[in-house]
């Protein structure tokens, strides 16, 4: 990595050379072709519309309204707008992106593979908007095309240095302020290409760009896990709402504000050369990102708990218990800090050529690699009873309060406690845990591809071009974790004598001064959501995440300090070993469970045809792809690394046609086989566990890939400037997709570290003391749950994938794009864009498929007249299933039934609707300088998820993004 990176700062270097003007002849008079270019919303449209008229597939893009400024400054945001893509937020920002309901796409970079931390390639947040010149989204594969979309193809096109003919020079300086962090965050991108005619030796091209980012954003966070009651239980009749009579009752509730910091910088360089003889080009091209920063986060829980019905009481329409008493809780604040720092780096070089005026072979090698490192830390308190303390600290000693809890469908629950703001009497915790992990990520492909084309085959008018090829790749993923944990240190810590011994907040307040704060999140939160009454979650007191974010090795020594002279010094101790000498890298240990490695080889052929009748285009073929994949762990007992390797080879047909029914008017058909391999982490065998081992996640090495069949036909109408009317109908037959599954797992080896103290009602109980089970039951009590570890049946609950399950995806996509240029005068500057997706799909369990919203909306009202532009857009999702395995509403399916195999909704959590408002507005004050803004999240929506029977267990906010920037561009 080091040294590609010297390579690329060698190239950026070397074009700052090659583009001062001394360095190559030049006669742009007698070699350039004038150049008119149309800029701002109504010319970023007209080019969108140009390369969905002319592609041969189904396609949709979105064109840069000029050099470096796309239509929105984060690609997954500007492709929200396309029909048929749907997006999910991060911290707020565009992240996620599915087509057709499908997030198992890939994201390519001029038609070649990006990286990031899975299979999809490279994050949205990672690569800069300001450089593409185009997003294209291609719904309909043809045979050249690399495999490995389930949904579609999502190409990021940049900026080609020879299709500028004299210097070009742009540059973009904004600022972008975050309402809820408080923060002014600097965006800078610029951009500098030419290319130089250099007589009998050709033309020569170069363009370099640089992009850098710092940002500082909050997300504020509610959660709780929904437990299943019956009546008799609570003190209320049988629930009338649901079909087992059981109340669903949301406990543990939870605040986490969260505040991250991103800093990104990215540069890219591009070189190309066509020689004179016009047989040809040849290029290199070359990308770098390197995003870095830290979350830190406070995570404010009470747990445990008995719910009490009180004269307020009462059975919502969704089967929930409003209004109760939860009696016997006890607190645990945390403080957590997570730290990720990914580079990423794509290198291709490649040309073609043509021998005759028929025959052209081009070929392309290239490189993409991503490297991610993700240390985090927790320092976490327990809610103590310093008199009873007193009276025999032998004792667990916990501080127990009652709440009172009113719910609410959209807003933060009220949360009141008998003992007022229990979370800042600073009196009444002493430490619990200290805790580190580091993961590392790399993940690399080497890629070579060889391409012949045919041109006007074998003389015969109708056959434009034969094309075939064969593409090569090398791919290893690799994810390995370390880290060091102390635990239960107010429950089994002892002094050099024996005695029982607790560290009290207080006593840490006096030795290290700073150490505890009440954090200025208190300020602003969940002001967008709201609370339904009194919330006394906050205000809180606890460990600075500042501290574990920025001085980690202060915080493990301070740690070292308070456990010197305890059984935490002692290697052997159950609860964690702390050395009293050396630094936290000193004592952290490979977590051998979680490591894996993933080699994976596949040879593409492909055979194509390019068929062109008088109003008829056809693209036809099919492409052969061999897959080996070999996945590589340590066993459970950790003694050795075993390997399982995986063949599997899949013939992908497909045919494209494009009908020209009349001039304006097109109808294209689509057919094709599609695959999509499983993601690195479905493939891992290993067992991922949570702190306290009694949830874990577990790949599953023997998966086949994602199958499916897919139709499309189109009808395209276009007319005037820009203008077009569209109507798509899509079928997809996904025949073994992958599906969550729990179970219950029987680990011996991870059950002997299970926190088995107070978080009874989480750990899974099996039938039988060993052995795996798909059935498992919950404790109602302490007494019974202490009962059954023992006789050996607690277990961890454990998510998996697994083959076999199938479904249809299958909608209709409209849209539409206007602008009322025959209006007179300023009114001729409005237009609209707007596109509509209804899609319906189902598995054969009856549930629907994954991140698919069954209608979602897209509308932009824009106006731009005399240099002045301004842009209101809207997007709409309806409620969609996020997650088949959520373990906070693992008990609650449609049965309401508790943990049955009977119900294959459990665990299912669904996110309800999502709309976002947003706004854009510039102005060209000259042919140069421009100035613009942006609000995105103008109405400040939250983020809620749903248990499947309707029931709130998470609500999140984040930041209105309020932007101001100028613009230059000179020639």
């Amino acid at each position: 990595m080091n040294l590609q990176r010297t390579i690329f700062a060698l190239f950026l270097g070397a074009s700052t050379l090659t583009i001062a003007p001394p360095t190559f002849a030049q006669d742009d008079d007698a070699n350039a072709v004038e150049e008119v270019v149309v800029v701002g919303i109504r010319g970023s449209m007209r080019r969108s519309t140009e390369m969905k008229r002319t592609d041969d597939r189904i396609v949709d893009a979105i064109a840069a309204e000029d050099i470096g400024r796309l239509p929105d400054n984060n690609v997954a945001e500007a492709l929200q707008r396309i029909t048929g893509v749907a997006i999910n937020r991060d911290f707020g920002v565009g992240s996620e992106v599915s087509i057709r309901g499908l997030p198992q796409n890939r994201v390519e970079l001029n038609g070649r593979s990006t990286m990031g931390d899975g299979r999809n390639g490279i994050d949205f947040q990672d690569f800069p908007a300001g450089f593409l010149a185009a997003v294209q989204v291609i719904k309909s594969p043809t045979p050249e095309m690399i495999e490995g979309a389930l949904g579609g193809t999502i190409n990021l096109v940049t900026a080609k240095p020879l299709d500028f003919y004299k210097p070009r020079m742009a540059f973009s300086a904004e600022y972008e302020y975050a309402d809820k962090s408080e923060e002014w965050a600097p965006i800078f991108n610029a951009h500098l290409g030419n290319s130089w005619d250099m007589g009998g030796a050709g033309r020569f091209g170069a363009l370099g760009m640089i992009s850098y980012q710092d940002r500082t954003l909050r997300q504020d966070t509610y959660q709780a896990s929904l437990f299943d009651y019956d009546g008799a239980t609570i003190g209320m009749p049988e629930a009338q709402n649901t079909p087992s009579g059981r109340y669903v009752v949301p406990i543990e509730p939870k605040i986490e504000p969260w505040v991250e910091e991103r800093e990104r910088t990215a540069a890219n360089l591009m070189l190309q050369w066509a020689p004179d003889s016009g047989k040809g080009s040849f290029f290199v091209d070359l990308n770098a990102t390197q995003r870095e920063g830290g979350q830190e986060a406070y995570s404010i829980l009470s747990v445990g708990g008995t719910p009490v019905a009180t004269a307020e009481s009462y059975e919502d329409e969704n089967g929930a218990l409003n209004n109760y008493r939860l009696e016997g809780h006890h607190a645990i604040p945390k403080t957590w800090s997570t730290f990720r720092e990914t580079d990423t780096f794509t290198y291709a070089i490649g040309g073609e050529w043509s021998f005759t005026d028929q025959w052209t072979l081009s070929g392309e090698y290239s490189t993409a690699e991503s490297d991610t490192s993700e240390p985090a830390s927790e320092f976490n308190w327990r809610s103590h009873d310093a008199a009873l303390e007193a009276i025999d600290p032998s004792l667990s000693n916990e501080l127990i309060t009652n709440v009172t809890m009113i719910n609410s469908p959209d807003q933060v629950p009220s949360v009141v406690y008998d003992d007022g703001e229990i979370y800042s009497q600073t009196g009444n915790y002493v430490l619990r845990e200290f805790r580190h992990r580091e993961r590392n990520t790399e993940n690399t492909e080497d890629a070579f591809r060889l391409d012949l084309e045919y041109s006007d085959a074998f003389g015969l008018d109708w056959v434009s071009a034969l094309k075939a090829g064969v593409r090569v790749t090398d791919r290893e993923y690799e994810y390995n974790e370390s880290g060091m944990r102390v635990k239960d240190i107010h429950r089994d810590m002892f002094d050099s004598l024996g005695n029982p011994v607790v560290v009290p907040m207080d006593d840490i307040i006096a030795a290290y001064p700073g150490a505890i704060v009440t954090p200025s999140v208190n300020s602003g939160l969940f002001d967008q959501a709201g609370f339904v009454g009194a919330n006394q979650l906050s205000p809180f007191t606890v460990y600075d995440g500042r501290l574990l974010q920025n001085n980690i090795d202060q915080t493990y020594a301070m740690v070292q300090q308070l456990l010197l002279g305890s059984n935490f010094n002692d290697p052997g101790n159950s609860d964690g070993y702390i050395s009293p000498n050396g630094t936290l890298q000193d004592n952290l240990t490979d977590t051998l469970s979680a490591f894996t490695n993933i080699e994976e080889d596949t040879t593409a052929l492909y055979l194509q045809g390019n068929l062109d009748f008088e109003n008829v285009r056809i693209v036809v073929g099919g492409r052969w792809v061999e897959t080996e994949i070999t996945s590589t762990a340590w066993s459970q007992d950790g003694t050795e690394l075993v390997a399982d390797t995986k063949d599997y080879s899949d013939f992908l047909p497909s045919f494209n046609a494009t009908i020209e029914l009349t001039e304006d008017t097109l109808m294209r058909f689509s057919a094709a086989k599609v695959m999509r391999r499983p993601d690195f982490n479905e493939l891992s065998p290993t067992y991922v566990y949570n702190s306290d081992f009694i949830e874990a996640d577990r790949g599953n090495p023997g998966l086949d890939p994602y199958r499916a069949t897919q139709f499309d036909i189109a009808f395209e109408y276009y007319w005037g400037d820009a203008n077009m009317l569209s109507a798509t109908v899509f079928f997809k037959d996904v025949e073994s997709f992958l599906t969550g599954h729990l179970f219950c797992a029987y680990e011996p080896e991870a059950l002997a570290q299970q926190n088995t103290a107070g978080i009874f009602d989480n750990t899974c109980i099996r039938p039988t003391p060993t052995g795996h089970s798909d059935s498992y039951i919950f404790s109602a009590t302490q007494a019974e749950f202490d009962a059954f570890v023992a006789a050996g049946r607690n277990g961890i609950l454990t998510t998996t994938v697994t083959n076999g399950s199938s479904g249809t995806v299958q909608g209709i996509e409209l849209g539409y794009q206007h602008s009322f240029d025959f209006l007179p005068g300023p009114w001729g500057g409005l237009g609209i864009n707007a596109n509509y997706t209804f899609s319906d799909s189902e598995t054969p369990d009856g549930t629907p498929m994954l991140d698919i919203s069954e209608n979602a909306y897209n509308a932009q009202i824009f106006w731009e007249y005399g240099g002045v532009g301004v842009r209101l857009a809207y997007t709409y999702r309806d409620r969609f299933l996020d997650e088949t395995g959520q373990k906070r509403v693992n008990r609650i399916g449609v049965l309401v039934a508790g943990a049955s195999s009977d119900d294959p909704t459990l665990g299912h959590d669904y996110r309800d609707d999502l709309s976002q408002l947003d706004f854009a507005a510039n102005w060209d004050i000259t042919n140069t300088w421009a100035v613009y803004g942006f609000v995105y999240n103008l109405t400040g929506e939250p983020t809620i998820n749903q248990s499947v029977t309707g029931t709130p267990w998470q609500i999140r906010e984040s930041d209105r993004r309020y932007t101001l920037g100028v613009r230059a561009r000179f020639e």
